[in-house]
């Protein structure tokens, strides 16, 4: 009996839909939490709603990807949309916060799959010219979900109540599962090798308290011990785990991979440009509303050109990469970053708002060039059986750098604004994080708003002038690929 064929149009669509969710979850929920905290009164442990996903993510996505490769795509899928389902549905009967924060780790655990097994099937199922293409329209689930979430949460909110915010993610799970069970076919794995408990163990405590750290870094308050504990922790970890991949039969991540100059190469880049996209995702708002007084929403609005320029770069990048190698492509499109990046570096306080708008829109096509470019060439410098876990590997290397970015930018910010209120007399903390709402910023005394607004300029300033530094960084690392193969062909790029 021959093997089915796999529906492609179908499985692709079950892949937006997987990645919309993983998109929509956590600006949906940042979008209730207010709600939330007010009925389990738990604003103390409010951020951890959101830490505790994010750390259970990244600490299982590696392990998916080497399951993917051992166990097949679609049984790993499965079951992490599984996981996705129990943990949103028990998130959404939570009655405390602590049971809250308990689902949400399992709700993260399954969320783990959803990203790069979703761009490991499509590494099965599409050739690499027609892989840039559909990296490009699934991307765009991110520009979407970021327009989506606050209305569809607002409504939500208004109309049913907070734990249909969890709720919702059950049935679109489901669906999506019928779909990759009807319509995705592999041939059954011929690998009888033994997965790797003892190095998966020491992997996920190396990644966990690596992310805690960092957590602790993102706090208004940081507690050094706690940052300096963590680190000691991951370290070990991470030797013991290298000692364990050494001699492991089949290891959960191979080191080989390490020696594979272009591979790192291009997952550094990632880390990188990703970590600086916080600069954009989370302080262009924050310029709108806290220096022109704009809503939350038209504040959001200004990363629409971003995400729909994504997309048009994401498209351009299957032409790139007939005719050009990584590392030019990847000099092209960091152009881009590095253009929209002194911008905003060197904006004045006086400029418009509707700067952000063009700046954005650069931004966005150099992103989806280099982040399509980065992931694909990481699928291709791998051989087959391993095309998971470079999947995996390029998106752990995205959310570290993600959540490391995140947290400097956050100190940069804080520290430039404590200076400036240490040299402006009037002016304390709690006013900058009303001037940062425009609702609340309009009961501050009038005649500090201009120094308020000073005050968090500065601090944007440096956030802007650090990032820059970063994209530079990056043509410095790319500098180090010396491969001349065009992955679009076996030609070489002269």
């Amino acid at each position: 009996m021959s093997q089915p064929k796999t529906n492609v149009l179908a499985v692709t669509i079950a892949i937006y839909v997987a990645t919309f969710v993983s998109a929509i979850e956590g600006t949906i929920v940042s979008t209730a939490l207010p709600t939330i905290v007010g009925n389990l009164h738990g604003v103390a442990l409010m951020n951890w709603v959101f830490s505790i996903y994010l750390l259970a993510t990244a600490m299982v996505t590696p392990i998916y990807g080497k399951l993917a490769d051992v166990l097949g795509r679609k049984p790993i899928m499965q079951f992490g949309l599984g996981v996705f389902i129990v943990g949103s549905a028990m998130s959404g009967l939570a009655t405390s916060m602590p049971v809250l924060i308990f689902w949400r780790a399992i709700q993260g655990i399954g969320a783990g799959a959803l990203l790069p097994v979703s761009m490991t099937i499509i590494a099965d199922i599409y050739s690499i010219e027609k892989r840039a293409k559909i990296l490009g329209i699934t991307n765009s689930a991110w520009g979407i979900a970021a327009v989506l979430a606050p209305l569809l949460g607002g409504i939500i909110i208004d109309k049913l109540s907070w734990h249909w915010i969890f709720f919702i993610n059950v049935p679109i799970g489901l669906i999506t599962m019928i779909l990759f069970q009807l319509y995705l076919h592999e041939p059954k794995r011929q690998r009888e090798e033994s997965i790797d408990y003892l190095g998966s163990f020491w992997l996920m405590v190396c990644l966990l308290s690596l992310m805690l750290s960092f957590q602790e870094l993102s706090n208004q308050s940081i507690v050094w011990a706690a940052v300096m504990g963590s680190l000691v922790i991951s370290m070990v970890s991470l030797i013991l785990f290298v000692r364990r991949e050494k001699r492991a039969v089949d290891p959960i991540i191979s080191l080989e991979l390490f020696k594979n100059r272009p591979f790192i190469v291009q997952n550094v880049i990632a880390a990188l440009i990703n970590g600086y996209l916080m600069a954009l995702t989370v302080y262009v708002p924050t310029w709108g509303q806290g220096i022109h007084g704009v809503s939350a929403s038209e504040a959001g609005l200004a990363l629409t050109p971003n995400s729909l320029m994504w997309v048009v770069g994401a498209f351009a990048t299957s032409y790139f990469l007939a005719r050009w190698t990584p590392r030019r492509i990847l000099y092209f499109s960091l152009t881009f970053i590095l253009v929209a990046g002194l911008a905003l570096a060197l904006l004045p306080i006086q400029a418009s708002f509707g700067w952000f708008f063009v700046i954005t829109a650069i931004n966005g096509f150099g992103f989806g060039i280099a982040m399509t470019t980065t992931t694909l060439t990481s699928q291709r410098l791998v051989s087959a059986e391993n095309v998971g876990v470079a999947t995996s590997f390029n998106t752990l290397g995205r959310t570290i750098g993600q959540t490391l970015m995140v947290s400097i930018f956050g100190i940069i910010l804080n520290t430039g604004m404590q200076q400036g209120i240490t040299h402006s007399a009037g002016t304390n903390m709690a006013m900058m994080n009303r001037l940062i709402n425009p609702q609340t910023a309009s009961g501050l005394p009038e005649k500090l708003l201009p120094t308020l607004r000073q005050i968090l300029y500065n601090g944007l300033h440096w956030v802007y002038v650090i990032g820059f530094g970063i994209i530079v960084l990056t043509f410095v690392i790319n500098r180090l690929d010396h491969s001349n193969q065009v992955l679009g062909s076996g030609a070489t790029d002269d």
